[in-house]
C-alpha cells in the first residue's frame, strides 16, 4: 500500500512538472508530509525529509521534462547556462538555512512565498505582452536570480519553477519556453539541494529506516518511477493550452499549496 501511495503521487508530480516546468515538488512536498506525518514519523524533521525527497525525486523529473520541452524546442540552452552557477551555490545554501529551521517555520514561510508567486502570476496573466514590446534578457542578472531560485528552491523542495517561469517571461521568454528552460533549471538546484539534504540530514539522529540523511529512499524510487513517465505527457500538454490559460493554471495551483501549508502553520 505504502508503494502504491508514492507511485501515485509519482504520477500526479510528473505530469504537474511537465505542464508547468515546476519539477512536481509542490505537489510531492505536502503529500508527502502528509504521508511521512500518518506514518508516524517524528514531527521535528517530518518536514525536512518531504523537502528532501522532493529534491531528489525532482532529478529524475526535470530530465524527463526537459528531454520533452527541448524536443519541442522550447529549452533556451544559452539562458539555462548563465543561469546555472547562482543556483548551484543558491540550492546548496537553502538547504542549510532549512536545516536551521523548525518544520512549522518552513510551512510557514513556504505558504507566504507560494501565496504571493500565484497571485503575481494570476494577475499577470491578464496582461498580454507583445513580442515587439518583450524586454531582451540582462545576462548580469542571471547569476544574483539563480541565487536567489537556488536558495527558495531549496527551502520549499520544489525546482524553482514557481520562480524562474515568471522571472524568464519577465525577461522576455513566452511561456512555452519559459516552462521549457524552468524545467531546464531544475535539475542542478534538484542535485545540489538533495546532496544537501543528504549531508545536512546525516548530522541528525532521525531513526527512520530507509532514508539518507533527510531523503526516504522508498518514496524516492517509487515516485521518481511514475514521474519520469507522466512528466512527458504534462509536457505535451503544456503546449496545446495558450498561454494564459496555462499561466492561470499554474497559479491556481500555486494558491491551492499556499492554503494548504497556512493551514498547517496557524492551526485555529
Amino acid at each position: 500500500m505504502e508503494l502504491l501511495t508514492y507511485l501515485l503521487i509519482g504520477a500526479v508530480a510528473g505530469f504537474a512538472a511537465g505542464l508547468f516546468g515546476v519539477g512536481g515538488g509542490l505537489i510531492v512536498v505536502p503529500v508527502l508530509y502528509v504521508v511521512f506525518m500518518r506514518a508516524g514519523y517524528d514531527e521535528a524533521v517530518t518536514m525536512h525529509l518531504a523537502l528532501g525527497t522532493s529534491l531528489a525525486t525532482i532529478i529524475i523529473t526535470s530530465i524527463s521534462s526537459m528531454l520533452a520541452h527541448n524536443k519541442n524546442h522550447a529549452v533556451l540552452w544559452p539562458v539555462v547556462g548563465r543561469l546555472t552557477p547562482g543556483l548551484i551555490l543558491g540550492s546548496f545554501g537553502g538547504t542549510a538555512i532549512a536545516d536551521a529551521l523548525s518544520g512549522q517555520k518552513l510551512q510557514l514561510v513556504i505558504s507566504i512565498f507560494t501565496l504571493f508567486v500565484g497571485i503575481s502570476m494570476f494577475r499577470s496573466s491578464r496582461t498580454k505582452i507583445s513580442v515587439q514590446h518583450r524586454q531582451s534578457i540582462n545576462s548580469h542578472w542571471h547569476w544574483f536570480a539563480g541565487a536567489i531560485i537556488g536558495i527558495a528552491s531549496a527551502l520549499f523542495g520544489i525546482g524553482g519553477g514557481s520562480l524562474t517561469v515568471p522571472y524568464l517571461n519577465r525577461c522576455g521568454l513566452a511561456m512555452p519556453q519559459a516552462v521549457g528552460s524552468s524545467a531546464a533549471c531544475g535539475l542542478p538546484v534538484a542535485i545540489t539541494g538533495a546532496l544537501g539534504f543528504m549531508f545536512f540530514g546525516a548530522h541528525e539522529q532521525t531513526h527512520i529506516a530507509h532514508t539518507i540523511g533527510y531523503i526516504h529512499i522508498y518514496a524516492f524510487v517509487g515516485i521518481s518511477v511514475m514521474s519520469f513517465i507522466t512528466a512527458r505527457q504534462g509536457a505535451k500538454v503544456a503546449h496545446w493550452l495558450s498561454p494564459v490559460m496555462l499561466k492561470k493554471s499554474f497559479a491556481c495551483l500555486l494558491l491551492c499549496m499556499s492554503m494548504y501549508f497556512l493551514s498547517k502553520a496557524l492551526p485555529l
